[in-house]
């Protein structure tokens, strides 16, 4: 069992930066690949990135590639999500969940946060 708890949402203009990390606790982190996975108002939950148990892998949802960054720190039990030149329609709930194999599925993972909510204004 792991616990994962999301942090540094919030709201940024259209064009800004936000950080989101993930504090996980619970059985060895680096056991784990990490995902985020994003829920805007009225939409279906999607993949946003992952990475491998090393860190050595990294994925993107093709509307994010470029401007945001998945990453992880084994010491420290903890996954960012580094978001950059945010738009409006990007507004969501941002989830940090953990599986056992990398994937953009959703079924892959077994263990989500409480998620995080980030606004964009235009």
């Amino acid at each position: 069992q792991v616990q994962l708890v999301e942090s540094g949402g919030g709201l940024v203009q259209a064009g800004g930066s936000l950080r989101l990390s993930c504090a996980a606790s619970g059985r060895t982190f680096s056991s784990y690949a990490m995902g985020w996975f994003r829920q805007g108002p009225g939409r279906e939950r999607e993949f946003v990135a992952s990475i491998n148990r090393s860190g050595s892998g990294t994925y993107y949802a093709d509307s994010v590639e470029g401007r945001f960054t998945i990453s992880r720190d084994n010491a420290k039990n903890t996954s960012r999500l580094q978001m950059n030149s945010l738009k409006p329609d990007e507004a969501a709930v941002y989830y940090c969940t953990a599986g056992w194999i990398v994937s953009r599925a959703q079924n892959q993972y077994d263990f989500w946060g409480q998620g995080s909510q980030v606004t964009v204004s235009s």
